[in-house]
């Protein structure tokens, strides 16, 4: 691979415009190249012209540095002892006695062609000058973190003290961001832990480390930098009440989010859990940090020699001097910052043991496994030769014209569909995490997704393909349309089969084992009682974004309705139900599909009361016309007779909520049909570099969006499709459609859509969890902490 494309892959894509420009720099080095060897002229003239050119650019040169007042501070030896083979020269400019960017000096413009040379060394000059700015200020960052982590650690170290032992006066201090201790000390913040509160102790006991060899080094270190802390420092204390309950959020409305400490153990494990989490996002910000740093001197360092390769010269030994000598190569706080929070996280969290607390800072990249490949392909195989098999057993035995179709069809068929909804919904997803992947759309940050849990494409593959392979298996096993003629009913067994893939389904979904992805089943089963309470609980993306998939699956959440009135209520010995002819099955009817958009319409109202933001007002209106939409429509299509009126209101309805959908999701969530945008009816930034995918998905956006007006429109019937058929060609439609919003969807009003929130995070450069800490300090502004 070459470096440009190693370079890009290693990226924190969040960072991405703060990188180097190396393809830029390259394309001038290619003019560069271009040139040369266009204009090659015979070796003699060329020796003459460079002997002329020379003496008279050393004679610049020399005046240069008679009266610029440049040192050689970035100028190698062999440069200082030969200068005819001087090429650039490297100052730092001046700012107020602070070094402040760096610039230099072409001393070869004058030769033909120079003025290529001369861009390069501009161009390059801003990139560096650019990374060098953007570096210092993200120490600057995570140096001001440190001592706020410092500040929280003092405040748990003393509340696990207050908490086990109330006696003890003192403790000891931690300071994350003292420049004073060394990087590999062992001891930054040796005040003595307990794990987890659950064992007495006094400040005078020391736990044992399993991986610490010198104790007595350890305890030099202890006394020579840390000075007892009073325990009075809770008495400046609150603890931070985050609003992720119903409880919690109830409490709010009658009192502040700050609250006095209570000194209880439960207190303690909760302030202790946030902290940890902060630690690990806080460790993986600098981790990232050394490597942008790392990252960028390489490439300099590769621009270079490209130069010195193309151009024939010797430059690069005093630029990538100059780099080693910059902030850039020089710096080590973020260094002994990450000895520092190793230090203190194995000491304080993992019971000083220093492989356990670095396998949670460090948490290992997954890995791809083959059998993950090989079983979704196997179960994907066998699954095609099941829908093979159905068509054939349809045709050869004549099904499509038997006297038990439309028995089938409308007692069985809506079982099975459920599984179809499912599995084409997985698929549609495998297919948007695929794509992010290769277009470096940061999803499982987007989402927050624990590091090394989310899973990919192939993961979801799997899970799709064997719940395929299980309905498929259940539905050629189910193709019975004759009835016994001895009994007068289908067999017991073949009819429960639909019931009991449901079931396992549930199981596997609520295992508490962990089996098949416990993680992700539980991140996702959390997100869906969020839904539920979804005006008690604070909306974040992942529990929005799940909301707007169930706005498309509201067939699905009909055939659960129809899963309960058929074996509840129904014969399913005779394949007979009288569902449609419950007045209450008709009323749950309607509530199960406005129950999605219900959801996202209080979601909307919470977002609007804390956020202040109109946008999501506009947005809880657009969905509050889709409820009203979808329950006139609903009402119409059950009517016996159907009268005018209600076909009006039906399709104004109808129309009102499409054409306000759609134009929310073209302008709105994907930011498209800006007429003054560097790409034209687009917008300016595009993860796909190909704007006719962006134009095909805005075309096909509005088609699917008219697919759902079927029953409006008058189309209740196709040749050759049964009624129950069409209706699930049309919600597959609009899973389908949903699909593609996934990938392209984008919030210009910063509705944290996905696609937008990647863009977003670019020009902000976040690139990491907002993680809350569990204390608030309650000094007064002037007064430190």
């Amino acid at each position: 691979m070459k470096f440009g494309k190693e370079f890009a892959a290693q990226m924190v894509q969040e960072w991405q415009e703060a990188y180097m420009h190396y393809s830029k720099l390259k394309s001038i080095l290619k003019d560069i190249l271009r040139f040369k060897q266009k204009n090659k002229e015979p070796l003699t003239m060329a020796t003459t012209t460079t002997t002329t050119t020379k003496g008279a650019l050393n004679r610049r040169a020399s005046l240069y540095r008679a009266f610029s007042g440049l040192t050689n501070r970035y100028k190698p030896v062999s440069a200082m002892k030969n200068n005819e083979d001087e090429v650039i020269l490297v100052s730092a400019v001046q700012e107020g006695g602070v070094e402040g960017d760096y610039q230099t000096m072409f001393l070869m413009s004058g030769e033909e062609g120079g003025e290529f040379e001369l861009l390069f060394f501009r161009r390059l000059d801003d990139e560096f000058n650019k990374v060098l700015r953007f570096y210092k200020k993200k120490v600057e960052e995570v140096m001001l973190e440190a001592d706020e982590l410092s500040k929280q650690m003092n405040a748990l170290t003393a509340l696990r003290i207050k908490v086990d032992n109330p006696v003890v006066k003192g403790t000891d201090m931690v300071n994350l961001a003292d420049k004073g201790f060394s990087s590999n000390s062992s001891s930054l913040s040796h005040s003595h832990p307990i794990n987890g509160g659950k064992q007495g102790w006094t400040h005078m006991d020391v736990i044992q480390e399993t991986e610490m060899s010198n104790e007595e080094e350890m305890k030099e270190i202890d006394d020579r930098h840390f000075r007892p802390a009073p325990l009075d420092v809770l008495d400046h204390v609150k603890i931070n009440v985050e609003l992720e309950t119903p409880i919690a959020t109830l409490r709010s409305v009658i009192k502040s989010s700050k609250s006095d400490l209570s000194f209880s153990k439960q207190e303690l494990r909760t302030a202790e859990e946030k902290i940890t989490q902060a630690f690990v996002e806080f460790y993986r910000k600098l981790r990232l940090l050394k490597s942008y740093c790392f990252l960028n001197q390489l490439a300099f360092s590769k621009i270079m020699k490209k130069y010195d390769k193309i151009t024939l010269r010797n430059a690069s030994k005093t630029y990538l001097q100059m780099v080693d000598k910059s902030y850039l190569g020089s710096s080590d706080e973020v260094t002994k910052l990450m000895g520092r929070v190793e230090d203190t996280y194995v000491k304080h969290f993992a019971n000083g043991n220093r492989r356990k607390g670095l396998k949670t800072l460090r948490p290992q990249a997954k890995k791809e496994r083959h059998r993950i490949t090989f079983l979704y392909g196997f179960f994907s195989g066998c699954s095609i030769a099941l829908i093979v098999a159905i068509i054939v057993s349809i045709h050869a035995r004549n099904l499509l014209k038997s006297q038990g179709r439309d028995q089938y069809m409308v007692n069985i068929f809506p079982l099975y569909s459920l599984f179809g909804y499912i599995v084409l919904h997985m698929l549609m997803y495998a297919g948007n995490v695929f794509f992010w992947k290769r277009y470096r759309v940061n999803f499982s940050f987007i989402f927050g997704f624990k590091q090394g849990t989310e899973l990919g494409y192939r993961e979801v593959l799997l899970l799709s393909s064997g719940l395929s392979l299980l309905a498929l298996a259940g539905v050629i096993s189910h193709l019975d349309m004759e009835m016994d003629p001895r009994t007068k009913s289908f067999r017991t067994l073949t009819e429960l089969i639909p019931l009991f893939l449901l079931i396992v389904v549930l199981s596997v979904t609520f295992c508490p084992f962990n089996l098949i992805y416990r993680s992700s089943r539980f991140f996702l089963i959390r997100c869906v009682f969020h839904c539920v309470c979804a005006p008690l609980y604070k909306v974040t993306l992942p529990d929005f974004f799940l909301a707007d998939q169930l706005t498309s699956q509201v067939q699905a959440f009909r055939s659960l309705e129809f899963y309960i009135c058929y074996y509840g209520w129904g014969n399913f010995k005779e394949r007979s139900n009288t569902c449609e002819e419950s007045e209450v099955y008709k009323v749950l009817y309607i509530v199960v599909a406005i129950i999605p958009y219900w959801i996202r319409f209080v979601q909307c109202l919470r977002r609007l009361v804390e956020e202040k933001d109109t946008a999501h007002g506009l947005n809880g209106l657009k969905y509050f016309s889709t409820i009203a939409a979808v329950t006139i429509r609903t009402i119409y299509s059950h009517q016996k007779q159907k009268t005018k009126t209600w076909l009006v209101l039906a399709a104004a309805t109808s129309g009102i909520a499409t054409m306000t959908s759609t134009y929310w999701d073209i302008v709105i969530d994907w930011g498209l049909l800006n007429r003054n945008s560097t790409n034209p009816w687009l917008r300016d930034k595009l993860v796909v570099p190909h704007k006719g995918v962006y134009y095909a998905a805005m075309v096909l956006n509005c088609v699917l969006r008219l697919a759902w007006m079927q029953q409006v429109l008058g189309i209740q019937t196709v040749p050759f499709l049964h009624k129950t058929a069409l209706v699930a060609v049309v919600a597959s439609l609009e899973i389908i459609r949903r699909g593609i919003w996934n990938f392209f969807s984008v919030s210009f009003l910063q509705l944290n859509r996905l696609e937008n929130e990647h863009l977003n995070n670019v020009g902000k450069y976040r690139a990491f969890k907002s993680v809350p800490l569990p204390f608030y300090y309650e000094y007064s502004a002037d007064k430190s902490t």
